[in-house]
């Protein structure tokens, strides 16, 4: 590839993540949604739930300071899953139509989408992280924060993947609904994101041992409040091979897509 058409190719990448940041901009209501809902469930499910929970059953935590990762995780996948949405709108109103026909490698349009969608939920990790320091005792290091961030990104970059992957795939909403919801709530409640993992009974273990997105939950947990039951090394393994196993398969779906 040449240098002109590298050039090229960047442009429209930066174009394409322009687009998306400015859609997610100008709709206030979907980051105060996503900032409510994880707030809620930290406050309401975190202190009804917490009462009931003996001091020291999550490893000398308080309920909440053990809820925040999974929460973090849970407002990754419940917003960048269903960022795959957008390209059956797209595909509505022929926006996606104008896209393909531009002289750009389908690659390159994926990955502006993708990061796009990612920026938006990094930017909705950062206001939560705020928060959890201001309201929820967490404490964050500058180590400890570069480390959310990566883990943070790549799991952005994963489920983002997937959701574009099921959108490209899919004709209405409404299927794309059940079909994002046939595979998130499995992902979430079996990820250790609102129970300690140690205690489980096997096959219950066996299950949240082979879910993904269980590790970067943990790594997670593990880095911001030093709790872990695979160990950081295996946890950043994990999450980096499913991002690229989800970015290999969001690629090929969106280069099979039909308008």
């Amino acid at each position: 590839m040449s240098k002109l058409n590298i050039i090229s190719e960047l442009r429209g990448l930066y174009a394409i993540w322009y687009r998306e940041i400015l859609v997610f901009t100008r709709e206030p209501s979907r980051l105060v949604g996503a900032i409510v809902q994880p707030l809620l469930w930290l406050v309401i499910f975190g202190t009804g739930l917490g009462s009931i929970i003996e001091p020291g059953a999550v490893s000398g935590a308080n309920y909440q300071q053990f809820l925040f990762p999974g929460i973090l995780a849970m407002t990754i996948l419940f917003g960048s899953l269903f960022f795959g949405l957008y390209i059956i709108l797209d595909k509505r109103i022929d926006f996606l139509k104008e896209v393909l026909v531009a002289p750009l490698n389908k690659s390159t349009m994926f990955f502006g989408k993708a990061l796009g969608g990612s920026t938006d939920g990094l930017l909705q990790i950062i206001i939560l992280m705020i928060l959890g320091a201001i309201f929820f005792g967490i404490h964050f290091t500058l180590l400890s924060i570069i480390l959310t961030l990566i883990i943070v990104i790549l799991l952005l970059i994963a489920v983002t993947s997937l959701g574009l992957a099921i959108g490209s795939m899919m004709e209405s909403p409404e299927g794309f609904g059940l079909i994002s919801s046939f595979v998130i709530f499995p992902l979430f409640f079996l990820s250790g994101a609102l129970f300690p993992v140690t205690k489980l009974p096997i096959w219950l273990k066996i299950v949240v041992t082979i879910n993904p997105i269980s590790y970067s939950v943990d790594a997670l947990r593990s880095i911001i409040i030093g709790i872990t039951s695979y160990g950081l090394f295996l946890d950043f393994v994990v999450t980096i091979v499913f991002a690229l196993i989800m970015v290999t398969i969001g690629t090929w779906a969106f280069k099979r897509i039909k308008l």
